[in-house]
């Protein structure tokens, strides 16, 4: 059975049973997949979470009994999961921009969130500068930050972050003494967002006196583990903003490459890492950036 296949079917599954409790280890089984490469894929693929899908699914078809008007709003708010009728009604109005009992109303505007249906097509030869490594296991020092969604919409998260830290970044360059290469650490995901960190790796002398050196300032910072494992590499093509790439080759990597390989998503973070050479009025120079994506692979 083919990866868009297996997908298909875990959304069948779970549009039939829109209306019981669903279990993502049970929608994963459908795809023949894990939890966590079936969720991960998924966002990726998206734009959104599982959880998100199978909310505004239930969200739609709530809204389209409510307007026909057979059901009790509290009989409606039971049917798709709701375990009162107030967090039914400010879920609702969230979605819909109106309450349910606006929705009974002649002429009641709703919001449709329509079925997915997967149609890819995964042409050979479109994906280039990829390669499967093994990485050691590597120390990490960065700043965070909990980001909401997933990493194919931050770009405002990315932007805010970016500008309210630069201190903290000039603090980690110049004690790594890289001023071209950050990495980008993104982890423990769950369906309302993930771990972001712009990271340097530090070198010995720097991390042993890291606490005293710093003092208090010490506690912006967070050591990260990135434990020894396989990585699909992809690299950005050669351009003066690559950064801008890599929501496309996250996607390009999943729909292209994952898709045709025998390999899956593994539990581990996922790391970016950006080339940013600068000189002033350089183009050659400017022009040279791009950027890696390492995505947590094994075998199936």
């Amino acid at each position: 059975m083919d990866w868009i296949t297996g997908i298909q079917r875990a959304i069948d599954y779970i549009e039939a049973h829109l209306t019981e409790e669903l279990d993502y280890e049970e929608i994963a089984r459908k795809s023949f997949s894990s939890k966590f490469h079936f969720q991960r894929v998924f966002s990726i693929l998206c734009g959104y979470s599982l959880g998100d899908y199978i909310r505004n699914r239930r969200l739609t078809l709530a809204g389209a009994e409510l307007a026909a008007g057979h059901e009790k709003i509290i009989d409606i708010a039971a049917k798709y999961g709701y375990e009162s009728p107030d967090s039914f009604c400010k879920a609702f109005q969230k979605f819909h921009g109106i309450t349910p009992s606006q929705a009974r109303e002649a002429n009641a505007s709703l919001r449709s969130f329509s079925r997915l249906s997967i149609r890819i097509s995964l042409e050979g030869g479109c994906m280039n500068n990829y390669r499967i490594e093994e990485k050691p296991a590597m120390l990490l020092t960065g700043y965070g930050k909990r980001f909401t969604g997933n990493p194919n919409d931050r770009g405002r998260q990315d932007h805010d972050f970016a500008c309210e830290n630069r201190l903290y970044e000039y603090i980690l360059e110049g004690m790594s003494g890289q001023h071209e290469d950050v990495y980008q650490v993104l982890k423990d995901f769950t369906e309302d967002g993930y771990n972001f960190y712009c990271a340097y790796e530090l070198p010995k002398w720097a991390l042993e006196d890291f606490d005293q050196d710093l003092g208090e300032m010490a506690n912006h910072f967070e050591h990260i583990q990135i434990p020894a494992g396989t990585y699909l590499v992809c690299e950005t093509e050669r351009c003066e903003y690559p950064v801008e790439l890599m929501e496309d080759l996250r996607k390009q990597a999943v729909t292209q490459w994952i898709a045709s390989s025998d390999y899956v998503l593994r539990e581990a973070p996922e790391l970016g890492l950006i080339h940013w050479p600068f000189e002033e009025g350089n183009d050659a120079v400017n022009h040279s950036r791009y950027c890696e994506i390492w995505l947590p692979v094994e075998r199936k």
